[in-house]
Parts: structure tokens; C-alpha cells; sequence
């Protein structure tokens, strides 16, 4: 970030004597004083904004964004032309997830200097942000044009392809991420999870070892390891996975729940029932795993424990088509067919595919 110094000129007014009578100034004295008032108050304008900036950049550093915001939003005021200040004011604001703010600010930015590199990089992820991804890959692009060796450029412009699900193209953004000695355990994670998008599970997994082995310390890596081996009927191993993650980060409510996936897949009803208890314990608000209760209930022939969990799921998520499946088979078993052919029906205009086929089954429609 770039910090500006402000250089007071040193001044030496002569005083008139005003003894008796009035002295007025010649025009070319009259030039020189407001001169030099008008570079005084210019100086002060200049170092109230440096103030300001200063504070902004000590709010970012505290990750106190909104305020920091505020603080570089006074910077430019007292200056227009303070690149710096419209610069992390527009990073603040990405922070924020202020993203559409942020595009305005560094758009500004670059009217005033189409040669700030760093402006197209944090123009290109507001614009990722915002979910207007055409102008985020020209951005991108530019920044890759201009700075071929940041990393950093790589490895965003790697996730925007993920997100349009062009695995091949993302795989080779993290790829050249790697080269460049960019953020290596997130760029093997990222690599990892574009393999195991295309169903090549032994090299997704072969990446997510070399990002836990950068960085040891990264629960979700452990677990993208356990969701691919559940996937590759390798039940140990994911389970194995699953225990990793969780001693390294004992609140990470994905691992419970994915460890008791795998015991469910296991048969091992009572511990997956505890594992799904154990994620909403440390997040309520996750309705999936109140869906997998559901699964568990419904094989252990608890039928209305089943409908309980399944309504929650429903109730957190709306528009989880997977819980309105589940709970049509709950409401068969209780004899409730009206019921059931309305989940199902739900989850077929949800894009449900069970859904569909339950409907078809069993409600003629």
C-alpha cells in the first residue's frame, strides 16, 4: 500500500510595522504572500488527507473494514488525486463484500491512471463478487497482461473458471499459480476439487494430499480428502480423513457430518445419528445434516423422528429438494400418501430427479 510524504515549505513572512500608519503591499508582494497562503492551506489539505489515509490503512490492518471505508472515502475528499486512498478503499471494500462499491471506486481509479496494474486485479474480483463474470475475466485477463507473474492473477482467474465449471481452463490457471510459487496448498486444493468435478478421483486426491502436506493445518483440505475417498468406496481412508480434520478444528461441523455419511455407508446407524447430532450442535442452522437425521431415522423405523428432522430441514432451506424427497418416504411409511405425493411433487419442480420418480410411482403425476 502506498503511503505518500507531505512536504511543509518552510516560509519566512516579513511583518510590517504598524505603528502610526498603514502600509499597503506592492502588487508583486501582494503575488508573493498569496503565494504562499495558498500553499500553506494546500499543505494542510494534504496532510489532513495523508491523516486520514493513515487511519484507513490502520482500520484495514485490524480488518475493521466499514470504518476503514469511511476513512479513505475522507482522504479523497480532501484530495481527488490521491490514487492510493481510492486504491484501498476499493480493497476494503472487496472485503466488505461491498462489490459493486468496489467496481465503482477502482473504476474511478483507473480513469485517473489506466497504468495502476493492481486496480484491474481487485477490479476483476468485485466484478467475480458481483457475479458478473464476463468483465471479470477481461480484468483478469488485463492483469495477466500487465503483471505476468503475479500469482495471484492465475489463481483468482483459476477460481472464476471454476465457478463457469471450465474444469480444464481452472486447472491450468492453478497450475501456472503453482509454477509461480503462488498460495500452494489452496492452488492444489482448488486443482484437486477441478479433478474431482471431472470424476478423476485419484488425482483429485493425490492434490489434496500435496495442499495438506504445504499446509498441515487446513481441516477443510482433510475433508475434501474424506469426501473423495467415500466417493472411491474407500471407507477407512475417508474416515481416517474425517478424525484428521476434526482434531485439527474440533467446531468443523462438515466433518461431523461427513464422517457420519460415511458412517451410515459403514451401517453404523447409532454412531452416523451421533455425528449428525454433533454437526447441529455446532451449527443449527445446517440443513443437511437435519436431512441425513432424517435417513437415519427413517432406517432405524422412527418414523415421526424421521418427519421431525425433515420438516427442520425443510424449514431452514425451503428449496432443498432432497428433504422434501426424504420426507415423502417418511410420509408414506405413516400412511399419509397426500402428503407424500406433495413432497415429491415439490422435489420434482425443484429439479429433483428422485422426485420426479416417486411422483411418477406413486401419484401419477
Amino acid at each position: 500500500m502506498i503511503k505518500r510524504k507531505t512536504i511543509f515549505v518552510g516560509v519566512c513572512i516579513f511583518a510590517f510595522s504598524t505603528l502610526g500608519f498603514s502600509q499597503e503591499l506592492t502588487e508583486k508582494e501582494q503575488a508573493y504572500m498569496d503565494s504562499i497562503n495558498a500553499e500553506n492551506a494546500q499543505n494542510e489539505t494534504t496532510a489532513a488527507s495523508q491523516e486520514a489515509y493513515n487511519k484507513g490503512i490502520s482500520l484495514f490492518e485490524q480488518k475493521s473494514y466499514i470504518k476503514a471505508i469511511n476513512s479513505f472515502e475522507e482522504s479523497i475528499k480532501l484530495d481527488p488525486n490521491f490514487t492510493a486512498a481510492y486504491y484501498n478503499k476499493g480493497i476494503s471494500e472487496n472485503e466488505a463484500r461491498r462489490f459493486d462499491q468496489a467496481a465503482k471506486t477502482l473504476s474511478l481509479l483507473l480513469e485517473k491512471d489506466p497504468s495502476y496494474s493492481k486496480a484491474y486485479f481487485q477490479r476483476a474480483r468485485a466484478f467475480q463478487g458481483s457475479g458478473e463474470y464476463t468483465k471479470a475475466e477481461l480484468d483478469y485477463k488485463k492483469s495477466i497482461e500487465i503483471d505476468p507473474e503475479n500469482p495471484n492473477a492465475y489463481y483468482n482467474y483459476g477460481t472464476l473458471q471454476f465457478l463457469q465449471k471450465d474444469y480444464d481452463k481452472a486447472i491450468q490457471s492453478f497450475t501456472t499459480t503453482i509454477e509461480k510459487g503462488g498460495n500452494l496448498a489452496y492452488a492444489y486444493n482448488d486443482r484437486a476439487s477441478c479433478h474431482r468435478m471431472k470424476g478423476d478421483y485419484a488425482k483429485a486426491v493425490s492434490d489434496y494430499e500435496q495442499a495438506q502436506k504445504k499446509n498441515p493445518n487446513l481441516a477443510f483440505v482433510l475433508n475434501n480428502i474424506g469426501t473423495t475417498k467415500l466417493k472411491m468406496e474407500n471407507f477407512d481412508g475417508a474416515m481416517a480423513a474425517f478424525n484428521h480434520a476434526i482434531s485439527i478444528d474440533k467446531n468443523f461441523h462438515l466433518a461431523y457430518n461427513n464422517r457420519g455419511a460415511a458412517q451410515m455407508d459403514r451401517g453404523k446407524l447409532d454412531e452416523a445419528l451421533a455425528d449428525f447430532e454433533k454437526c447441529i450442535a455446532v451449527n443449527n442452522k445446517y440443513a443437511p445434516a437435519y436431512t441425513n437425521i432424517a435417513a437415519v431415522k427413517y432406517k432405524k423405523e422412527d418414523y415421526k423422528g424421521a418427519k421431525v428432522a425433515a420438516d427442520k430441514a425443510i424449514k431452514l432451506d425451503k428449496d432443498y429438494a432432497s428433504a422434501y424427497v426424504n420426507r415423502g418416504m417418511i410420509n408414506e411409511m405413516l400412511r399419509d400418501m397426500n402428503a407424500a405425493c406433495e413432497d415429491w411433487q415439490k422435489a420434482k419442480e425443484l429439479g429433483s430427479e428422485s422426485g420426479e420418480q416417486y411422483a411418477s410411482q406413486n401419484c401419477g403425476f
